[in-house]
């Protein structure tokens, strides 16, 4: 079982893709929303070094935007 955590707002769209590719591929996530929790925020920006969003924290690996190609490679996805 992967430790997933999405930092997302919830106009992104690129959030809303990520989260549906997941949820399509029935992977159990936590969706932390950064433009209300300040230090959610503050905890994305020091793990990603940039403030846009999606982040996708993978078992500790970082992804940075709707990459499927990364996301699919961390998780094992074919």
């Amino acid at each position: 079982m992967n430790n997933i955590k999405i930092y997302s707002t919830p106009t992104c769209p690129w959030c809303k893709k990520a989260k549906a590719y997941l949820d399509e591929k029935g992977i159990v996530y936590t969706s932390v929303d950064v433009s209300n929790d300040e230090v959610a925020q503050k905890e994305m920006i020091k793990k990603s070094d940039q403030m846009g969003v999606p982040v996708l924290d993978i078992d500790g690996k970082i992804v940075i935007g709707f990459d499927k190609e990364k996301i699919n490679e961390l998780l094992k996805i074919n």
